[in-house]
């Protein structure tokens, strides 16, 4: 259902550039459009993990690291790699205490999964495990190819609209000056919904995926309550500097709301807990306690799930 879903939103971000090409620029200007858009996309993906993995000054790690822990790290995920059938990722960190984690490549043969230093210190190995298998999901998943395909036809409405002046205030063109000022404003927001809606719904399917390769939909819930807890109170630099990677991360590095509202690229935290319990009495995980998350770390979302306590980070 989530792969027909995107695909319906996929048509219809389509068939809304179509017909705003058609309104304001014709078959030429839409064309021109297209093509630019299409290659700054174009370039970006071919060099996507490059461009990423910079950007957050992530370090590649394997087996030969000196910590005990990243070791650790470096074999579950490749473990996890092997048992879904995928090429082992390159796996690294980035140098960031807010704890989260994203998955970046252009398929699965040239994927990289990152989880930052705070992720690896601030949750256990369950809740490590359980969010790298979500990032996996979205290698196997190849959300990747999706959400560029996204970002191109989003961009190329964003650059109609941008040109509506140029080619679409002819009064003789439908709904004349007045209209195409309503597309200029009216197009780029429809585009950025359809865009967030897709991006949502690559979530939620990575969040089930993601369980099935872990084995523990319940770990996944814990870590994702936790990961936004702490991101209320940890800044990400990098991502305040870049709000358009926020996306790519399994939680809102810049502390998004927690709602789930047409403007959030990710789903209601509450929303997916509830989904992975779900999923974990369908499969028959372990009872939730009554116990919540604790308050302190800013977490509501109103689905307890089991804690689990380990004597310092993994012990």
């Amino acid at each position: 259902m989530n792969h027909l879903k995107t695909f319906m939103l996929l048509a219809a971000l389509t068939a809304l550039f179509v017909g705003i090409g058609y309104l304001i620029g014709g078959a030429t200007g839409m064309l021109i459009a297209l093509a630019f858009a299409g290659v700054m996309n174009l370039v970006s993906y071919w060099n996507a993990d490059r461009i990423v993995l910079s950007m957050y000054r992530a370090q590649v790690v394997d087996e030969t690291h000196p910590d005990a822990m990243v070791r650790t790290y470096v074999a579950d995920v490749a473990q996890m790699a092997q048992a879904a059938g995928l090429p082992r990722p390159r796996i690294a960190i980035i140098p960031s205490e807010q704890p989260n984690a994203f998955a970046t490549g252009r398929d699965p043969a040239h994927a990289a999964v990152c989880a930052t230093e705070g992720l690896l210190h601030m949750l256990d190995r369950d809740e490590v495990r359980a969010v790298m298998a979500h990032e996996l999901a979205h290698v196997k998943n190849r959300d990747t190819l999706t959400m560029t395909v996204t970002a191109t036809v989003a961009g190329a409405i964003s650059a109609l609209a941008n040109f509506a002046l140029f080619f679409g205030g002819d009064r003789d063109r439908p709904g004349g000056l007045i209209g195409t000022i309503a597309i200029m404003l009216l197009a780029p927001i429809a585009a950025a919904l359809v865009q967030m809606a897709i991006s949502r719904g690559r979530e939620y399917e990575a969040d089930r995926v993601g369980a099935e390769i872990s084995g523990d939909p319940e770990a996944l819930a814990r870590a994702l309550q936790k990961i936004e807890g702490w991101s209320r109170r940890i800044m990400n630099p990098t991502a305040e500097r870049h709000p358009a990677s926020g996306q790519l991360f399994i939680i809102n590095p810049l502390a998004g709301k927690g709602a789930d509202n047409l403007f959030s690229t990710h789903p209601a935290t509450g929303n997916r807990v509830r989904a992975l319990m779900e999923l974990s009495g369908r499969i028959g995980g372990r009872k939730a306690s009554l116990a919540p998350v604790p308050q302190a770390l800013g977490v509501s979302t109103g689905v307890p799930v089991t804690p689990t306590h380990r004597p310092g980070p993994w012990g």
